[in-house]
């Protein structure tokens, strides 16, 4: 999906996308549509927080002018932008912080950082046959009881990345991307600190 998808606060309307409650207690909400923003940004949240009529929500205020929005799928199905993630987060009193890939991950305070969502390339599917095409996808990476987990919506299950080090070698494979980015989900004392990053990076 494009630099894509998100929502705003739950209608209190059950939407239609399936939740996994494996692994334990990790939720994971599975893909649907072009939802995929909205699903980083539960399971980053690790809750059901937002749905698509909230996040069309958040399209009409960030371009309440505009006649073809440009923060979300002409064809209403989602492919939200990265606008409507960063506009989500902050109704929470959390902030998206861009991650700037000339660093290398090392760099992170891990501890300071409540979850990542990823922007990656993804296959295109029609049913079971993988077309040779390529889109832009979110994805949520989040600790959950000491474990860092892939919550990508596309999974089945979550899958389970391990402790520190396995997270900054799965964020480097992802990041190694050409055209992959990442935003940290932080609270907004921590972007504004800036605790984020290791404090001996902070002097670089």
């Amino acid at each position: 999906m494009a630099l894509s998808d998100s929502s705003i606060f739950s209608t209190g309307k059950r939407p239609t996308s399936s939740i996994s409650m494996s692994e334990g207690e990790v939720f994971h909400e599975k893909q649907r549509l072009e939802l995929c923003a909205i699903h980083a940004l539960n399971n980053v949240l690790q809750e059901r927080v937002f749905t698509k009529e909230t996040a069309d929500d958040i399209c009409k205020r960030l371009a309440p002018q505009c006649v073809v929005n440009p923060h979300r799928s002409v064809l209403g199905t989602g492919n939200y932008d990265v606008n409507v993630i960063m506009a989500a987060l902050q109704s929470r009193e959390l902030a998206a912080v861009w991650w700037d890939k000339r660093r290398t991950v090392q760099s992170l305070c891990v501890s300071k950082v409540q979850g990542f969502i990823l922007n990656v390339p993804s296959r295109v599917s029609l049913g079971i046959v993988s077309l040779p095409l390529r889109r832009r996808h979110w994805l949520a990476v989040r600790q959950v009881n000491g474990q860092y987990y892939n919550l990508d919506s596309k999974l089945k299950s979550p899958i389970c990345i391990g402790g520190d080090a396995e997270l900054c070698t799965f964020l480097s494979e992802q990041l190694s991307q050409d055209v992959a980015e990442m935003l940290l989900v932080v609270q907004r004392e921590v972007e504004e600190d800036g605790s984020w990053l290791n404090s001996d990076d902070h002097k670089k």
